[in-house]
């Protein structure tokens, strides 16, 4: 090595701190190179993050996984919380028929060893939600719908529900079954979903393997699943995380990047970062704004995605109302209901006597509820709760809230996979990542670490480190095993490193009627999707 020769890391800024830009961090940081994470936000976890609201913790949305989401869980081992959540040990999903009250299905995996995708059959042909000649109609649209080529223009240029009306799929199969499955998962109703996106649902949900659609969720609010202890992470890993800081441009140069960002009180402190590979984790329309000239043929059209969005009604009772973590309910306008008393700390709160129970409602593709006042969604939602289960037309209802989050997830309509780029683009070192990227699955949890997987792949040979490629048994995805420190000789930083600011989890306070604690431009640096809005109704006084 001459005199004029220097060796030293090289650096990567992923800009996002949602578990897209998480991910694409760790797997860098676990591979030596320099990591700068920067969020807008003052927290860590995009759209899966939690806020403090007098005391209570509240999840920004109700998420769940399925035992096939393994680069998730990957995730979740990576960070050492996986003992933090709950997986089924078969799938086990009770539903309440509103609209026969009283009634009750389910759609639960056999004990029977049977291989995929037979499995499937004893569970449809005893789903009581649907007739006998329902079922068996349905168990062949379910085989059908998983030999569909969901990279097909054709298939993904299709509706969801055209294709469940030619297959002899009427109005009771589509909500109690088909609906109950993609509504959740793809944020549109079935009429206005890609018939490739519900293919995958099925196919890697319910026909690949037998226990893939097992359901795992959160025994702790999400912030500590996933900012916090991504924070922790990134900072043993020796990653640099800023939090409150916005990303105003990054640039190309012969040297790499230059990423001009601004900081501190009224965002007034300004300052330009050097790197030699950036993965941008932001939304959509942020990642429009921020795409670097040459990066993406039509950066405008990525505002083309669209959006959909979910609304949580969040309720408290002074006794249980609902058995076990879940229920999910057809013939009603309620979709889903959680049991997050434990998660949320309800009883450290104070707000509610012994035995409460905290209830969040969850409901998908949310366009007529998105705008609708906080007090008549509480009145509405209320008044069906107690109309469906018994045990609260008798509780005391202690107190109601609503949360929104406006762009929850992209549109995932016919013709989406067209408008879904990849996690490479036309420059050198330069990555996209975020779950509205082409994964090939929705926008899941699922889809947004594996997006910041295949962007820290592109971006780390990009800068010569040979990032180890996670495992691919059977469609399965597996974090990628710890590489050595890499060295890249002549990388020279053109200008000095902005000084490294302490890893910061910040609890996103929220005081009711306000939005979370986040900046008005937090779009552009942040990879959530979403700003939910809390709206408190208050107790309802019957």
């Amino acid at each position: 090595m001459t005199a004029q020769t220097r060796v030293t890391r090289p650096r990567l800024v992923v800009v996002g701190g949602g578990l897209a830009g998480l991910t694409a961090a760790l797997v860098a940081a676990d591979s030596g190179v320099d990591v700068v994470l920067l969020e807008a936000r003052p927290r860590l976890g995009g759209a899966t993050a939690s806020f403090d609201r007098k005391g209570l913790w509240v999840d920004t949305g109700q998420h769940v996984f399925m035992r096939c989401c393994t680069a998730y869980r990957g995730f979740l081992n990576r960070l050492g919380v996986e003992h933090q959540t709950t997986l089924q040990e078969r799938l086990d999903v009770p539903v309440l028929l509103g609209d026969r009250l009283g009634t009750h299905a389910r759609l639960r995996r056999t004990k029977a060893r049977l291989p995929a995708p037979l499995h499937l059959a004893p569970a449809l042909l005893g789903y009581k939600a649907l007739a006998p000649a329902q079922r068996v109609t349905a168990a062949l649209a379910a085989f059908q719908l998983g030999r569909l080529d969901q990279r097909s223009p054709a298939v993904d240029g299709r509706s969801f529900g055209d294709w469940l009306t030619a297959h002899r799929q009427g109005p009771t199969a589509t909500e109690t079954l088909w609906e109950l499955l993609t509504v959740a998962t793809l944020n549109v109703p079935a009429g206005e979903a890609s018939l490739g996106l519900a293919a995958k649902v099925v196919r890697t949900g319910l026909l690949e393997r037998a226990d893939a659609a097992d359901i795992g969720w959160a025994d702790v609010p999400l912030q500590q699943l996933h900012g916090e202890a991504a924070a922790k992470a990134l900072a043993d890993a020796g990653a640099d995380v800023r939090t409150n800081v916005k990303v105003r441009s990054i640039t190309r140069t012969d040297a790499g990047y230059e990423v001009a960002i601004a900081s501190g009180a009224g965002r007034s402190d300004s300052a330009v970062l050097t790197a030699d590979a950036v993965v941008l984790a932001v939304p959509p329309p942020a990642a429009a704004e921020l795409l670097p000239p040459g990066a993406h043929p039509d950066p405008a059209g990525l505002t083309e995605l669209g959006t959909s969005p979910i609304v949580n009604i969040h309720m408290i009772f002074d006794r249980k109302v609902i058995d076990g973590p879940f229920l999910a309910v057809t013939g009603s306008p309620i979709q889903w209901i959680f049991d997050r008393t434990g998660a949320s700390g309800l009883s450290g709160t104070g707000m509610a006597p012994p035995g409460s129970q905290y209830v969040a409602l969850s409901q998908s593709a949310a366009e007529p509820w998105i705008d609708r006042p906080a007090g008549e969604l509480g009145d509405e939602f209320v008044a069906e709760m107690r109309r469906i289960l018994p045990a609260a037309r008798d509780a005391k209802l202690v107190e109601v809230f609503v949360t929104r989050e406006r762009t929850a997830t992209f549109r995932q309509a016919p013709g989406s996979l067209a408008l879904r780029p990849g996690a490479a683009t036309a420059l050198p070192g330069f990555a996209l990542a975020g779950a509205w990227t082409d994964t090939g699955w929705p926008a899941t949890m699922e889809g947004a670490v594996r997006s910041g997987l295949a962007a820290a792949r592109e971006t780390l040979a990009s800068v010569g480190v040979n990032a180890r490629e996670p495992g691919t048994v059977s469609g399965d995805v597996t974090w990628p095993r710890l590489g050595t420190t890499p060295t890249r000789s002549d990388v020279q930083p053109t200008s000095p490193p902005v000084p490294a600011q302490p890893t910061l989890a910040v609890k996103a306070a929220t005081a009711p009627g306000s939005e979370t604690a986040t900046d008005p431009g937090a779009s552009t640096g942040t990879s959530s999707a979403s700003t939910p809005t809390t709206n408190s109704v208050g107790s309802n006084p019957a």
